[in-house]
């Protein structure tokens, strides 16, 4: 879940499991593993749902599966209540960038390019993760922004173990957008996760100074999640003061794992292969 950077400054909703530490944790070995859990669960839903999803449906539809099959596998959803965030999902679609709202009257039809984002929180730890749905036959430029926004995570997870940086992601990531004539959008950051569903570092899609170039170190969990518009890189929030959309109504996409920083290299705790 990407999330504005002036909410996370804003104060948590009185609830426990939400209590907000600062700067980078390392897990230690009994939390990798419970992060494997909690990240299994998201996996589980998100395949369920990829699984799940056709036309006539709506994205309430989806959000009461996917809330069901968190608290079913004995976690809670971590987004639900998260700053007033009122589901378990985001539901993106089409030009809705990040943190559409599941609604009955959302209806989700053929050729609709759909995002799916959800976390669980399980035994005091986060898993977060996001995957983009094509649904029916999508349209030529569609089909090879999701794909390429596919690709783009995988680019920038292969860039994780110990000893590289956040701009070493970050670099991965801007090049294969742009040899692929798509934007980053830049109002919105991965991040890490673990205790808390936001967590330091940031972990952006394009190179910049505005941060600190943090060294990876292994034990560090990051949420990486790289959004692609195919036309302007710029959003605007709607009335509901969740919703983000593409100025220009272009079409957005965007994956999300969870991973984790080993000494050698890496491993996606949220990987729905391994299901």
């Amino acid at each position: 879940m990407n999330i504005l950077s002036n909410l996370l400054s804003l104060p948590v909703q009185n609830n426990p499991q939400k209590r907000q530490r600062r700067g980078i944790e390392i897990k230690s070995p009994r939390e990798i593993d419970i992060m494997r859990q909690s990240a299994k669960i998201v996996a589980t839903v998100l395949k369920e749902i990829s699984e799940l999803v056709k036309p006539g449906m709506t994205t309430a539809d989806l959000d009461a599966h996917a809330e069901k099959r968190i608290r079913e596998m004995g976690a809670t959803p971590s987004f639900k209540g998260y700053h007033g965030f009122p589901g378990s999902i985001c539901s993106s679609i089409n030009n809705e960038v990040v943190h559409g709202i599941p609604s009955a009257k959302k209806v989700i039809r053929t050729g609709d390019v759909l995002k799916v984002d959800t976390g669980a929180y399980y035994q005091g730890f986060h898993g977060d993760s996001c995957i983009t749905i094509a649904v029916g036959e999508v349209t030529p430029e569609a089909a090879r922004l999701i794909r390429v926004a596919e690709e783009t995570l995988f680019k920038g997870i292969e860039q994780v173990k110990a000893g590289n940086d956040l701009m070493d992601i970050a670099g991965a990531i801007e090049d294969h957008v742009k040899a692929n004539k798509f934007v980053v959008v830049e109002d919105f950051t991965g991040h890490g996760v673990g205790r808390n569903l936001h967590e330091e570092p940031s972990v952006f899609n394009f190179r910049t100074r505005e941060i600190p170039n943090v060294k990876l170190r292994e034990g560090m969990t990051l949420a990486i999640e790289p959004i692609l518009n195919a036309g302007s890189k710029y959003t605007r929030t709607l009335s509901d003061r969740w919703t983000a959309v593409t100025v220009d109504n272009s079409l957005s996409a965007q994956f999300e794992h969870t991973v984790l920083v080993t000494e050698t290299g890496y491993e996606i705790l949220t990987d729905r292969t391994k299901l």
